[in-house]
Formats: C-alpha cells, structure tokens, sequence
C-alpha cells in the first residue's frame, strides 16, 4: 500500500489560510503606500546570489545561518537580509543613480536558524534606505523616524514608542576605558540588556574580560534615563573626553533637533542608551521600536547608520541610513495577542447570485460594471440550494450579495442585501454602486 507524502509545511515556514494571507498582505501594502509617500522607489534583488557577495559583509552567527547551494562551479547563497544586497546594487548601477538614493525593498530573506516562536527561517522584510555620495546630512536619520512614525501609525498598531541612540557613544565610553579593541562584542552583548536582563550582560561582560569598575560604569552609562534634554544634559556632564564620544553626543543631539522639524509627537520617540544594535556595519545613530503595552514582543523595526557598507564592492564611499521591519515575525506576534482584525477571505466586497441561465447574462454585464468602478466582485456559477449560496458568501466575509432572477430583469432593478445587517433593498443601478461604495 502506497503511503501519502506528509504534507506539514517545513519548521520555520510560514504559510496562511485566505483570511490571513488578506490580512497580511494589507499590511504589506500599507507599508509600501507609506513608504513611497516619503518618495522611496522600490528595488528587487535576485533572491540567490553569488555566496562572496554575502560572506563579504556576514560573519558569526550570521555565517553560520546561510543557505549555501551551487550550480556547476559556482558557489550560491541565499540572502540572508536585504542590506547587502542593496550594496551591491548600488555599486553595480553606481552611474545611473542619482544621490541621495532612497529605496525600499520588500521581499523575502532566508536564515538557517533554530525555529522558535517570532523566529522563521523564511520570512518577509521590508527595508528601506538613503544612501549617499561621499556625505549624507543628519536630517535623514531624523526622516526615516517619521517614515517609522507614519508606517505604524497606518497600521494602527497599539501605541509604540521608536528608541534612538548613537553608537559612537558607547565606542567613545569604550575608548576612556581602553576598550575599543572589545567594542563589536561589548555592543552586541548590551544589545542584549532588555532581553536578557541586567545581571546577564554583567557576567557577559566580565566574562569577556573587563574589569568590574569598567562593567559597573557601562552599566550605569546604560541606564541614564529622562527626558531627551536630560538624557543629553547627563551625557555632557560625565566630561568624557575623546573624539569619538563628542561626535556621537553632537550628531545625537542634532537628530533629535531635526525630529522635532517633523513634528512628531514627543511621547512616540526617546533616546535609549540600551540600544547598540548587534550588527557591526552600523557606525552612528540607532534604532529600535517596540509596542510599549507588549514589552514581550520585542522589537519590531530596527536599524541604523552605516559609513559605508559597500567599500567591499566599490572605491566610491556611500555612507546611508536605513531601518527593517521583519513583517512575517510583527504579523505573526500581532496575531497570536489577537490585535489584528481578521475577518475577510476574499478581496471580493460583493458577490452577485444569478437565480437561473438567463439571469446569469445579466450577472456578468454587472460584474464587468462593477469592477470598472474598481469594486472586486465574484459571481456564483455553481447549481446549489440558496442557503448554501448564502452560506458560502457568508464564510468569507463578503459584505453584499447582490440577487438576480426573473422579477429582477423585469422590473429592471436588483436585489441587495446586506450580511452585515441582513436589510434587503431592490435598488436601480446608480443607487446599488452609491449603497457599495458607502
């Protein structure tokens, strides 16, 4: 006896039923309307690429989670997030840019990690990016906080807050100490303070070598709070004197300047010392948003400045500033706390239900009427009882079923009803496309 193929989908995949995958999608296409009303285009890269295009800019971990294949001679690699890519595209099509390039990208990455809870080994991202030529002003890191503002505040996400900071502030703490040779792994283990707690990156950090005084004053350093102008005001006092923490201090307190050119709100955005971001390309201000209600969440957009993530691929310096939502993980978390409204499954708004062959004429020179009014509409063909017609309507959510039969045609007029509320009207024409669009 033939045994049948297990079809579970792979640990790590993410795959949706219609109401889902409707809901999702909603969301994807509110992020990339927000996106382009700030003015960013959008790009795609090949999924596969060339694996010393990737391990150029992956290491660690990263490395480790690669997806190697090859074809012939050639060593293939899928990407593992949508950055390095994006540098090797614009070292590639260099000449026929213009500068500052703002783009966004929305795709899918893939990261051979063990599959957990908000953690997929395929999964969506949506980036987006300003790179510039030699030099990029401060009042971009200022902007991409508006486009997070914007974004989340289209999806209607509970309320959110976007934690900002700047990495040359710890590198220039590190550097008083002596320590800037341990600066990747001193940030990557802070990185971890929210998650992990503070008693955990103390160990980590004195297992990594450093003196209980350095761990004490880091830790401290970490947990300056307060307002914006106090949070800079404890900067300044604690007199650190190097290059590298002043730039810091003055390009952190010239983004906050400028967040307050777009107006944004002063409860939605706040200087977090805690944020370092693990990646070792970012070099300046950070990012990272959290639902402020769902603390368990994490974050769900990150990101930062880079001085110049292409000079493995290009002589031309092209510092940029960019943040990620990881949409398969935020989709996948809003719905498990039930904050998403998921009723739909179908993009149909109205389903037309011809009582016989004749009517059925009628029926499709109304749908093509419809749907050059730019509302979706199904048309029910198959012979079944008229409580099941209504039942299949009502399954996916569709608001209006629109009858047609033999009084229809001869009274000139169509039947409507309404699932929501299960009134039925007989309206002409112009009156059934106002009651629809309404």
């Amino acid at each position: 006896m033939k045994n049948n193929i297990s079809t579970k989908v792979l640990p790590g995949f993410m795959e949706l039923l219609p109401a889902d995958q409707i809901s999702f999608n909603k969301m994807k296409s509110t992020i990339q309307k927000t996106y382009e009303s700030f003015g960013f285009v959008a790009i795609d890269t090949p999924i596969i690429e060339k694996s010393e295009i990737l391990f150029t800019k992956a290491g660690g971990e990263t490395e480790k989670q690669i997806y190697r294949l090859s074809k012939g001679e050639t060593e293939l690699a899928l990407r593992f997030d949508l950055t390095v890519p994006l540098a090797r595209y614009v070292s590639e099509h260099f000449n026929n840019l213009s500068f500052p390039f703002k783009r966004y990208h929305i795709g899918k990455v893939y990261r051979g990690e063990r599959p957990q809870k908000g953690r997929y080994r395929e999964f969506y991202q949506c980036d987006i990016d300003i790179i510039g030529k030699d030099k990029l002003s401060l009042i971009n890191d200022a902007e991409i906080l508006a486009v997070i503002y914007d974004v989340f505040l289209n999806l209607k996400l509970p309320k959110f807050k976007i934690r900002i900071s700047n990495r040359k502030l710890i590198s220039g703490l590190l550097k008083s100490f002596n320590l800037e040779n341990k600066a990747v792994d001193v940030m990557r283990i802070i990185d971890k303070f929210e998650k992990m707690g503070q008693e955990f990156v103390k160990k980590s950090l004195v297992n990594l070598g450093l003196s209980e005084d350095a761990v004490e004053k880091i830790i401290s350093f970490i947990g300056i709070n307060g307002s914006n102008h106090d949070v800079i005001n404890s900067l300044e006092r604690l007199k650190i004197n190097n290059d590298v923490f002043t730039q810091g201090l003055s390009e952190l307190k010239s983004v906050i300047e400028y967040v307050e050119f777009f107006s944004l709100p002063i409860d939605y955005y706040g200087i977090d010392l805690s944020i370092a971001r693990g990646l070792d390309y970012y070099t300046g201000t950070v990012y990272e948003t959290i639902l402020v209600d769902y603390s368990e969440v994490g974050s769900i957009c990150s990101g930062g400045r880079y001085d110049n993530l292409a000079d493995s691929y290009t002589k031309h310096r092209l510092p940029g500033v960019g943040i990620s939502i990881g949409l398969t993980r935020l989709f996948s978390q809003l719905k498990d706390l039930q904050l998403l409204n998921i009723k739909e499954s179908t993009p149909a708004k109205v389903i037309i239900i011809p009582f016989d062959n004749k009517a059925m004429v009628n029926a499709l020179k109304l749908g093509k009427t419809l749907r050059e009014k730019q509302i979706a509409t199904e048309i029910y063909f198959e012979e079944s009882k008229f409580k099941n017609k209504l039942s299949y309507a009502n399954k996916l959510g569709i608001k209006f079923v629109i009858l047609i039969g033999e009084d229809e045609i001869e009274g000139n007029y169509f039947t409507i009803k309404d699932m929501d509320t299960g009134k039925q009207n007989q309206l002409n024409l112009e009156k059934l496309l106002i009651t629809i669009k309404n």
